[in-house]
């Protein structure tokens, strides 16, 4: 009995910290098909539509720059418990508006909730994982985005008929609801419990997660030690050290990942795929359809990436991912710029190249950035420098988001499906040249290794850089 009850614990924890993914992807999914009907209800000019979608986009850059700091004041589990209040009022009132305005500044408040979402869940999960599950586990995040774009999908189609955009919206209280009652149960971060000096409380909750009291001493050991290793310094790291030379490559690989997750095109497909399909023939109803077979390949394609993630390793992902996608945006590209007329084979070859960019999204870039990122910071600034990274993930995704109609309309999706391939080619060479490996190593070994950088210290000295991977202990 006494294994199995850490298990059911452990379960607990990750499904009700990870439930903030269903809300992240559902409100960032269902605005696709609710657009289509809220202009019947409330005159949008295109300036206040682009406004409506990219408005939750501003909010979560909010979130994410206000996550960090108060989640270090707070607390991890608290401020989760905060966000799944900030989705409800969020929600009842953009479902409720009456006017673009209001709706405008709902889906703000709701993209508040997200960007909080983004930066504290990862982190919450990065925390209370087991270094060997920790990639898998930390993943279930991202799966549960995929999950909740999958279910807005499916809302959208099944209420199309009605035209209810506001229920559409709307049903998102509803797993807003069951983290808001979930998280109360589950145990606060054992990392940031010694940080703020309660031991014996990190040591129970270790206790209870990992079911040995002798493996949870030897964790609690690590994490103190480096606790008191960071307090010794005779300066206290910051987000300023962020831009010392012994930080700047971590900051570097962050703001790579988050850089290329977003401008490798997965928003132009996520925000506009039914726009896409009904560019080349297909109907509002097929348009929409086809949106839920492609939240649902982006949905199943996260399983394997689960699994694979700590087996395989996060560099080997995101490689081969890239690649994927550089071959489906070619695909496109090609096909779009044949001067194919509206046709099965053109319908073909399309779908076959989004369904072939979203599973190679899924299975790398996807989950592989949440995982990473609480993994490259020291432990006293992890929380403000996810929050730095995840802010700058947003403002990149409103880019995209923004920036894409416009070019869209001005060289036509063939141009940009080019635009895209190269991003995505750059992203490769990039990853294979500058980002760490950090499979199967406890935080604290990744963050001892990337403080034994100092400036001025040769690799004769014993300074060991941040490794491109190839050299990373596996």
């Amino acid at each position: 009995m006494r294994a199995v009850r850490p298990r059911v614990k452990n379960a607990l924890i990750w499904v009700f910290g990870a439930l903030g993914g269903i809300l992240w992807g559902y409100d960032t999914g269902v605005i696709s098909g609710a657009m289509l009907f809220i202009k019947d209800d409330i005159a949008l000019t295109p300036l206040l539509e682009g406004m409506v979608v990219s408005g939750l986009l501003v909010g979560a850059m909010l979130g994410a720059g206000l996550a960090g700091r108060l989640s270090d004041s707070w607390g991890r589990r608290k401020l989760i418990l905060a966000a799944s209040g900030v989705f409800i009022l969020g929600t009842l009132g953009a479902s409720l508006a009456t006017g673009p305005w209001s709706l405008i500044v709902f889906r703000f408040v709701i993209g508040t909730g997200v960007g909080i979402a983004s930066v504290v869940v990862p982190l919450y999960l990065t925390e209370l994982a087991p270094k060997h599950l920790r990639g898998g586990l930390t993943s279930l995040m991202q799966l549960l985005v995929t999950v909740g774009i999958f279910l807005a999908y499916v809302t959208d189609y099944l209420l199309a008929g009605d035209g209810a955009w506001r229920w559409m919206i709307g049903l998102g209280t509803v797993p807003a609801a069951i983290l808001a009652l979930g998280i109360v149960t589950q145990p606060e971060s054992p990392r940031w419990l010694v940080g703020k000096g309660r031991d014996e409380q990190a040591r129970t909750v270790l206790r209870q997660l990992r079911g040995d009291g002798a493996a949870a001493g030897a964790e609690l050991a690590e994490i103190q030690e480096t606790e008191r290793a960071e307090r010794a310094q005779s300066v206290p790291l910051s987000l300023r050290d962020l831009l010392s030379p012994r930080l700047r490559p971590v900051l570097a690989a962050g703001m790579l990942l988050v850089f290329f997750q977003n401008f490798v095109g997965i928003n132009t497909i996520i925000y506009y795929a039914p726009t896409l399909l009904t560019d080349i023939g297909f109907g509002s109803d097929g348009a929409i359809l086809a949106n839920v077979g492609i939240g649902l390949l982006n949905m199943l394609m996260t399983l394997p990436a689960m699994r694979l993630i700590d087996r395989r390793g996060r560099k080997p992902l995101l490689l081969g991912g890239a690649l994927g996608m550089c071959t489906a945006m070619v695909l496109l590209a090609v096909t779009n710029l044949s001067g194919l007329g509206y046709g099965p084979l053109l319908s073909a070859l399309t779908l076959g190249g989004i369904a072939l960019y979203i599973a190679s999204f899924a299975v790398s870039w996807g989950p592989v950035q949440w995982v990473m990122l609480p993994e490259l910071f020291p432990m006293r600034i992890r929380a403000s420098a996810v929050s730095l990274c995840v802010l700058f993930n947003w403002l990149f995704n409103m880019i995209v988001a923004l920036v894409f109609p416009s070019l869209l309309h001005a060289w036509g999706a063939g141009v940009n499906f080019l635009f895209f391939a190269v991003t995505t080619l750059a992203a490769f060479v990039l990853v294979r040249k500058v980002l760490p490996e950090t499979k199967g190593r406890s935080l604290e070994e990744i963050e001892q290794e990337l403080l034994r950088q100092r400036p001025g210290r040769s690799r004769a000295e014993g300074s060991v850089p941040v490794s491109s991977g190839a050299d990373a202990p596996r």
